[in-house]
């Protein structure tokens, strides 16, 4: 029996996930507490977030996430593919940035957008 908190919604509900028993999930207080369960016992994911440098923007990086969440197996792979990364401003929010991190079918896209610095 494996024992976690479920992080889908504030509540935090206790879950207890037997692996026994089909990934049977018990403490959940809606459907999705279910679903988060026996994802995270049987193939967990995670959403990613990071920044990047870029060049004559009003910053030096600009934030960005994985369009989708990937396997949690990858993250580190995926986090090490964003060093080499220099974008050039302006950029616009949801801007590709790398596509298709690791075979995964999910891409790195901005949450922002950042204009040209003024000189």
């Amino acid at each position: 029996m494996r024992e976690l908190t479920c992080i889908v919604c504030p509540k935090g509900c206790r879950l207890k996930v037997d692996e026994e028993n089909n990934w049977a999930v018990t403490g959940n207080s809606c459907p999705r507490g279910a679903e988060y369960g026996k994802a995270e016992c049987t193939a967990p994911t995670r959403t990613v977030t990071s920044t990047v440098r870029i060049e004559g923007g009003s910053h030096r990086r600009i934030p960005v996430k994985t369009s989708a969440p990937i396997p949690k197996e990858a993250v580190f792979a995926a986090m090490a593919l964003l060093d080499d990364v220099c974008l050039q401003a302006p950029v616009k929010a949801h801007t590709p940035v790398l596509q298709n991190v690791l075979g995964t079918g999910v891409d790195f896209i901005t949450t922002r957008e950042m204009d040209r610095a003024q000189e």
